[in-house]
């Protein structure tokens, strides 16, 4: 592949001295291209070929047992200024870590291959998009990130002679995680990751260059990065809204994307623009508008199966790469969630013989799967529009046990951005720490905002301000329990009754039961036939308790503390509305019906 640009040139130049590979490769993304690299990575044994009757062009690749996640506490953003990057992140001074990282990075592709890996970020000549150029000495990471971007030709193309592209450069390094370090330097747009292979730290189109490093760049430039998913839903009368939706994990952020209506919502149909990341920018219209930048999916695999997402399931069934799930004897996947095999070994995701009696999981919990969003059999088409597509309306999601209800809707954007900015979820038994402990997760952005979230709020009031036709702003929470635990709402393919709602309020069909924490469906707008929710269990999902808002108000107010003088009086403002709103109706059973 010809290269033209001077500046990725020098830039390509300089780190090949620093790092000193073997050789260097210029990737173009082409299916010849891939097919070479798929080849040399199995024969390197990085990767593992599947059954090719089951898994056809797929693949499974196991990771270092100490190398399977993404690593927060050697996350840094790295500026000149510490209250640039606020009490949230982790904050190395830009010179400071730049002379750490070049200690780090001297020598160490010796031996090895740099692969030069053009990426484009959001759709061809689209006003969101952005060009990076990864460095990196993994096999894994290229053919990984053909998958998750627009690659090769289409982004050196979209940059041409410009010098205006994110930088980032990767190494294995010798996976040390006592010196792992995963860098962001927003000021000057680059990116240093040393001594991880896992695709979150290593992947740097993903999670370090469209969400920290965009989000800096969307503070400069007037637009939001995000991490929400973005869907289509389209009523059996052919009114069709567009919702970004940010839940934390384990929330069921994926199985909204691609939910499928069973039974008597079988006439409505949803279309899965993003399931992770998405950019929003005012339009000239007035109007909201999102893409997602990037073109793949990179999934949890334990507990996806055809139950709880079909239409991943469908998605994943080719030309995918599994990354630390299990391995039947016939080569197929396999990971907890699925149909045990009736006969054969299995080995687990570090290739050990496996059996249930033995105590551990087959399949790594963050176990991963990449796979195009063009084979998501209900992926929208336009998905690569430039412009993007119109938000109807967002939804901030959070995974409680009491206190929220089902699904609220805010009083105008300003009281939305506060129901984003105070967002909190239950830690669960999938997370490292106790269980239930409620985690504070604004905008589900916590671990990826490029900066101060005190401006990060700030900025969110800002583009609201330009908006003509704003979104509705909704918060969700599926995961209510009764006394016994046991979840109330059914949860997966029914969210579509919750979904119908807020697709009502979007056009002003139906009306709601204002409370002192926002605006409740009233119940005989929201279709529950067959639900299985028996009356108590209703009065539980939508039940507004002052008493506990209150408590939940003083707990909002200590992490605002956080953010001293830095942080919007507006959201200020909307804590002490709240407040005297729940005060006047202090002692008061409040249903929402």
């Amino acid at each position: 592949m010809a290269m033209q640009n001077q500046k990725v040139r020098e830039w390509v130049d300089e780190m090949a001295r620093l790092t000193k590979p073997d050789r260097i490769v210029w990737l173009d993304g082409s299916e010849a291209e891939n097919r070479r690299l798929l080849a040399q990575a199995c024969e390197s044994g990085e990767l593992i070929p599947l059954n090719p009757q089951k898994h056809p062009g797929s693949y499974l690749h196991r990771s270092d047992p100490q190398d399977v996640a993404r690593t927060e506490h050697c996350t840094f953003i790295c500026t000149e200024k510490r209250e640039d990057v606020g009490p949230t992140n982790n904050w190395l001074p830009s010179g400071e870590a730049k002379t750490l990282l070049k200690g780090l990075f001297d020598g160490v592709m010796r031996g090895r291959t740099l692969y030069v890996i053009p990426f484009l970020l959001g759709p061809r000549h689209s006003p969101f998009s952005k060009v990076g150029i990864e460095l990196t000495d993994s096999l894994y990471v290229a053919v990984n990130m053909r998958i998750m971007t627009r690659m090769g030709e289409a982004a050196l193309e979209e940059l041409g002679e410009s010098g205006d592209f994110i930088k980032g450069l990767h190494s294995t390094g010798n996976l040390d995680p006592q010196k792992r370090y995963i860098c962001h330097f927003p000021e000057d747009k680059t990116i240093y990751s040393i001594n991880s292979g896992y695709g979150g730290n290593a992947l740097l189109s993903k999670k370090c260059a469209a969400l920290r490093i965009a989000s800096w760049l969307g503070r400069e430039e007037s637009w939001l990065a995000e991490h929400m998913l973005i869907m289509g839903i389209e009523n059996p009368q052919g009114e069709k809204i567009y919702i970004a939706a940010a839940l934390p994990s384990a929330c069921g952020k994926t199985n909204l994307a691609m939910l499928q209506p069973d039974g008597k919502f079988k006439g409505y149909r949803i279309f899965c623009v993003g399931d992770d990341i998405a950019w929003l920018r005012p339009g000239r219209d007035g109007q909201l508008y999102a893409v997602n930048p990037e073109a793949g999916f990179f999934g949890v695999a334990p507990g996806t199966n055809f139950q709880t997402n079909p239409n991943m399931m469908k998605t994943i069934s080719r030309n995918t790469l599994f990354t630390n799930v299990a391995m039947a004897s016939d080569q197929r996947v396999w990971w907890e969630g699925l149909e045990l095999p009736k006969d054969g070994e299995i080995l687990d995701w570090q290739g050990r013989l496996w059996d249930p009696t033995l105590g551990w999981k087959a399949a790594h919990p963050n176990a991963r799967f990449t796979a195009p969003i063009r084979q998501c059999p209900i992926y929208a088409p336009e998905w690569d529009r430039p412009e993007g597509v119109p938000i109807s309306a967002v939804i901030f999601g959070c995974r409680r046990s009491t206190i929220v209800p089902l699904i609220c809707e805010s009083f105008h954007w300003q009281h939305g951005v506060y129901l984003g900015a105070t967002m909190s979820s239950e830690t669960t038994a999938a997370a490292a720490g106790a269980v239930g402990v409620v985690r504070r997760d604004p905008m589900a952005m916590l671990p990826f905002c490029g900066y101060n979230m005190a401006d990060y709020f700030d900025h969110w009031l800002r583009i609201g301000r330009q908006l003509k036709r704003p979104p509705r702003i909704f918060r969700v929470n599926w995961f209510r329990t009764d006394e016994k635990g046991k979840f109330i709402w059914p949860g997966f393919g029914e969210n579509i009754r919750v979904l119908k709602w807020i697709m009502d309020r979007c056009h002003d069909k139906v009306d709601c039961l204002e409370t002192p924490i926002g605006r409740l469906p009233l119940l005989q707008d929201l279709d529950l036939e067959g639900v299985g929710v028996d009356p108590a269990g209703l009065r539980q999902l939508f039940e507004v308790d002052p008493e506990e808002w209150l408590k939940a108000a003083e707990e909002q107010t200590e992490f605002f503390s956080l953010f001293g003088t830095r942080l919007p009086g507006e959201l200020l403002k909307e804590q002490e509305f709240l407040v005297a709103r729940l005060r006047s109706r202090k002692g008061e059973h409040l249903p929402s019906v």
